[in-house]
């Protein structure tokens, strides 16, 4: 099983300083975003970071001349990753997405840093804006009624029950990150009344979620976003190597899988709507 999985960097993005990128041709005006590139790793992986040599690059590029050849390595564990920074002098921060300024700081020298985040990104010191990638850690497992509060428990809810190896839960969602937040606002209708038809859209979502104050720099783009992680990462209802739907395609038949699974398994309950803001007139 994929536990971790790692978003390349954008070889298009301005911040980049090394001019081979700038000869790379870009998408023409008013097409629609590219999909990021994604490496999938299981327990055990590992893969490099950093600028590589002439002929041998790494398997997670970043050109920029201010990072080192060989940068760092990302270790997939269970439900985390480990860090190493292979620089003598650079000190690594890795943000918590989903935090209010939440980070860790990996230390030049230091091996196998656990990072807990299950969104992260990734940032290096680099000649422009600070280079960065992000990783994320889908299989992340919580248990009922823990701090974080789980939508589904593990082993029944008591831990350490029998021997052998532990039941790992197939739906792993925490109910305090924003992905979670966007599949509560597109099963609303449906749990507050079953006979409703009709899946939210984008802008449906955008709008009911936008006044939460962790939701107020949320974008259409973001929103798409996190459906996206839903249905190939977290409920992995398509298989992640499957081509992605263009642009528009297929968009209402992923919300629609998403809510019906959702519902069919208890993973967003009624006990969840008070995580939405109150609905106007009541």
């Amino acid at each position: 099983m994929n536990t971790v999985i790692v978003q390349l960097p954008d070889p298009h993005s301005p911040a980049r300083a090394d001019r081979r990128f700038a000869r790379l041709p870009r998408p023409p005006r008013g097409a629609p975003p590219a999909r990021p590139a994604l490496l999938h790793l299981g327990p055990g992986d590992s893969v490099e970071f950093g600028r590589g040599e002439p002929g041998r690059p790494l398997a997670v590029p970043i050109p920029d001349p201010g990072v080192s050849r060989r940068a760092g390595e990302i270790t997939a564990a269970e439900d985390y990753w480990r860090l190493s920074n292979f620089s003598a002098t650079a000190t690594y921060v890795v943000e918590n997405l989903e935090g209010a300024g939440e980070h860790v700081k990996v230390a030049p020298g230091r091996l196998g840093a656990p990072v807990p985040f299950e969104f992260s990104r990734v940032l290096l010191p680099a000649l422009g804006e600070p280079a960065s990638f992000k990783v994320f850690a889908p299989q992340h497992a919580y248990l009922a009624g823990g701090s974080a509060g789980a939508a589904g428990p593990v082993d029944g809810g008591a831990p350490g029950v029998g021997p052998g190896e532990p039941t790992v839960s197939p739906f792993a969602l925490d109910p305090g990150a924003k992905y979670f937040l966007v599949l509560l606002a597109l099963c609303e209708p449906r749990l507050r009344s079953p006979s409703a038809a009709a899946v939210p859209g984008v802008t449906e979502v955008l709008a009911r979620l936008r006044c939460l104050p962790s939701c107020r720099d949320l974008t259409r783009s973001a929103v798409n976003y996190h459906i996206d992680y839903l249905v190939g990462s977290k409920l992995r209802l398509r298989d992640p190597a499957e081509p992605a739907d263009p642009e528009g395609a297929g968009a209402g038949g992923k919300r629609e899988e998403l809510v019906a699974l959702a519902l069919r398994f208890d993973l967003v309950r009624e006990e969840h709507l008070v995580l939405l803001p109150p609905r106007r007139g009541g």
